[in-house]
C-alpha cells in the first residue's frame, strides 16, 4: 500500500465528521425557510371574502403565498391579522390563474404569529369545481 493510499484511509473519520458536521449544519437553515401549510377556504363564488385562521399554534412567520387550486380567482387583496391585534392590508389586484399561486408576499417587520388572513377577491359564477385557496408560511 502506498504512503497516500495510508493517508487516505488515516482522514477517511475526519472527511465524514467534515461532511456530517456541515450537513447538521446546514439543515436548521433549510428547515427555517420551508414553507408551512396554514389552511384553506373553498371559494362559492356568491361571497367576496373568506378568513382563514392561523393561530399562534403554528408558528412565527415572515411572508405568505396562496396556492390557487381547480378555477382562477381575481383577489382584491388580503388582511393578515397577527397575533398581538394589528392587522396589515396587502393589495393583490391581479387574476391568479388555476393550479398557480401569488407572488412571494414578505410581511413588514420580524417574524410575527398569524392569527388569521381574511381573502377579498371577485364574485364569480365558477363552472364545474370551486376555487380552493391554500395559505402557505414562510418562517
Amino acid at each position: 500500500m502506498s504512503y497516500i493510499d495510508q493517508r487516505m484511509l488515516k482522514n477517511k473519520p475526519a472527511y465524514f465528521l467534515g461532511v456530517l458536521a456541515l450537513a447538521l449544519a446546514i439543515t436548521p437553515a433549510a428547515h427555517a425557510q420551508a414553507w408551512v401549510y396554514l389552511g384553506s377556504a373553498h371559494v362559492d363564488g356568491a361571497q367576496d371574502h373568506d378568513n382563514i385562521h392561523v393561530g399562534k399554534g403554528k408558528g412565527r412567520f415572515h411572508a405568505i403565498q396562496l396556492r390557487i387550486r381547480d378555477n382562477p380567482i381575481h383577489f382584491e387583496r388580503v388582511i393578515v391579522h397577527y397575533g398581538n391585534g394589528q392587522a396589515e392590508p396587502i393589495d393583490i389586484r391581479a387574476d391568479i390563474p388555476r393550479d398557480s399561486e401569488t407572488r412571494v408576499i414578505d410581511l413588514p417587520g420580524e417574524r410575527r404569529f398569524i392569527e388569521s388572513v381574511e381573502l377579498y377577491y371577485a364574485r364569480d359564477s365558477f363552472r364545474g369545481r370551486r376555487p380552493e385557496v391554500k395559505l402557505w408560511g414562510m418562517r
